[in-house]
């Protein structure tokens, strides 16, 4: 595109300001953003600032500062948090990372366009795709940054400043490497397929056979970029020593699962209403196919390139890494963000044309940023009345908590899954929502290290999961379970968040302090009193090839069930 053409209103930096702050409108209210598995980790961070402080938290959780590439939100929250309070800084750091998002996503388009194109716009809502409502702050803050640098990335090729660019993404791969290792690889990706293509394009034009040509056209830039992506090299040794670290652990599984992939592309917006993030899906894949076959529009080959690597990418990585699930859902956005903002208009497209395709992708993004804007008030609420049981929790209680859930993964998730996180956050109460992973998070959990292997499944994620049958292919428990076999003695208050129906003869010696909606009550633990007894048909069989046979009451049930 001609840099000499006047700018259209799409184009303008007044215009680019709007739409990048519009992406902060959805988290203005909310208090707490509701990502599924925020609650979760600001408890985490709690731990992280006050480890010393309270010597409880010393009894029932490891906490060690080490080199890993998951430490975004971990590192900033220190210097805000003693400026603006935890809660404050998370939603600070959490509401600039999709205006980040978008401005990077415009950079790069204006880079390789040299005018942002009308169709740049539809990729927007993708600041707000899945993975980010699944509260991976630590990857979605990465991404952002990774696409900022990809932008910088281009601008530096495109003004011939390739020593400039090589002294700057030293230590910027290094800070996004250390942000979340996703983002550095993405990064990689888009950089070296974009240089691939730089390359073809300044190299010496020679006669000969095609296989002489191949080899000038493809093979000699292809190491040429490998040399200029050297640059972005040095966190690999940071990888080895993360990785090769004492205690590090987590597996990479779960390859090729195709019919997951397919899944998480139509998922791709998923948040409350099914039907219209289904159709935003359609929208976006009707403007792809729509850029092979319209004479107007076509495809970038920079990005064309980045987007067909992204994809190979996708379609090889498994669905667990080193640990961390839903590693390649996490891309499934990325990937199509890139395949969008490749799409430009053709010489002599009209410029009504453009302005229609420009309303048009504007109207998307507006009823998409307003969808998310109503979905998050409604979820805020939710939270505060969940909330409400915190003021009934003393300092350093040990709690307990069982957070409803059911098999049939609906649409609309509650976000309520890791709230719990909140009782530690707030409270300094112990919460058995922690994950516990060495090496995949700064903190593991050692409360109960020297009991059976029974108590101990109570004590860190999924524990805090309850079902009313037991799930295929889940770790999660019956709530029948949960309460009849949990360890009484060690917990002295129990948090029950909307679960579904249960016995009422298993609240037997728990005393009920709070009560609010759909079943959620704060009981504490009465020591003096045992659990109830039941016979074995009044717990729920579980859903397995091997069933587990009941015993005849609950704590012959303790001393006979596997550890799950």
């Amino acid at each position: 595109m001609d840099r000499g053409e006047a700018l259209q209103w799409w184009q303008t930096r007044t215009f680019v300001a709007f739409i990048t702050v519009m992406a902060v409108i959805p988290l203005v209210w909310p208090d707490i953003p509701p990502l599924v598995d925020l609650p979760g980790h600001m408890g985490r961070y709690r731990v992280q600032l006050e480890y010393t402080q309270h010597p409880w938290l010393s009894e029932w959780y490891n906490f060690e500062w080490s080199l890993m590439g998951n430490l975004g939100v971990d590192l900033l929250i220190i210097p805000l948090s003693k400026i603006f309070g935890l809660e404050l800084a998370v939603k600070l750091i959490v509401m600039a990372t999709p205006p980040m998002t978008v401005a990077g996503m415009l950079w790069i388009a204006r880079e390789v366009h040299g005018r942002i194109p009308a169709t740049a716009l539809f990729a927007l809502p993708l600041a707000y795709a899945f993975p980010f409502h699944f509260g991976f702050v630590n990857f979605a803050l990465s991404m952002a940054f990774a696409m900022l640098a990809f932008g910088l990335w281009l601008r530096l090729a495109r003004l011939g400043k390739l020593q400039l660019r090589a002294i700057i993404f030293v230590p910027l791969s290094c800070l996004i490497w250390l942000t979340h290792t996703f983002g550095w690889g993405v990064l990689g990706v888009l950089a070296f397929s974009a240089e691939l293509i730089r390359q073809h394009d300044i190299r010496p034009r020679r006669e000969g056979g095609w296989r002489q040509d191949f080899v000038t056209a493809w093979v000699i830039p292809w190491i040429k970029a490998g040399i200029q992506c050297l640059s972005l090299a040095p966190p690999v040794l940071l990888m080895l020593a993360w990785r090769s670290g004492g205690g590090v652990s987590g597996q990479t599984g779960d390859w090729f699962n195709f019919r997951a992939k397919i899944l998480w592309v139509l998922q791709v917006f998923r948040d409350r209403w099914q039907l219209f993030d289904i159709a935003s899906v359609g929208v976006l894949f009707l403007l792809l196919f729509k850029a092979i076959r319209d004479p107007n529009i076509q495809y970038s080959r920079n990005l064309a390139l980045s987007a067909l690597f992204l994809l190979a990418v996708f379609l090889l990585l498994p669905r667990i890494v080193f640990g961390s699930a839903y590693a390649d859902m996490r891309l499934v956005p990325f990937m199509i963000a890139i395949a969008i903002i490749a799409i430009r208009p053709k010489p002599g497209m009209s410029i009504v044309g453009a302005a229609t395709v420009a309303v048009l992708g504007l109207s998307f993004y507006t009823a998409r940023i307003v969808s998310t804007t109503w979905s998050f008030i409604e979820y805020d609420a939710s939270y505060d009345e969940e909330l409400e049981a915190l003021n009934h929790v003393p300092i350093g209680a040990r709690l307990i908590s069982f957070v409803g859930e059911t098999c049939y993964n609906e649409w609309r998730m509650t976000r309520l899954q890791h709230v719990p996180g909140l009782a530690l956050e707030r409270r300094l109460a112990y919460t058995n929502d922690q994950w516990s992973m060495a090496g995949a998070q700064l903190l593991t959990v050692k409360y109960l290290r020297g009991r059976d292997r029974l108590a101990r499944s109570f004590i860190h994620d999924p524990s805090e999961l309850v079902t009313d049958i037991q799930c295929p292919r889940e770790y999660w428990r019956p709530v029948a379970r949960a309460l009849a076999l949990f360890p009484r003695d060690a917990f002295d208050y129990v948090w029950l968040i909307r679960p579904p129906h249960y016995d009422t003869r298993l609240e037997q010696g728990l005393v009920p302090i709070w009560k609010g909606g759909d079943g959620s009550t704060l009981f504490k633990v009465d020591h003096s009193i045992p659990a109830g007894e039941l016979k074995p048909g009044d717990l729920p069989r579980p859903r397995r090839e091997a069933e587990m046979p009941i015993p005849d009451n609950a704590a012959e049930l303790v001393n006979s069930m596997s550890p799950e």
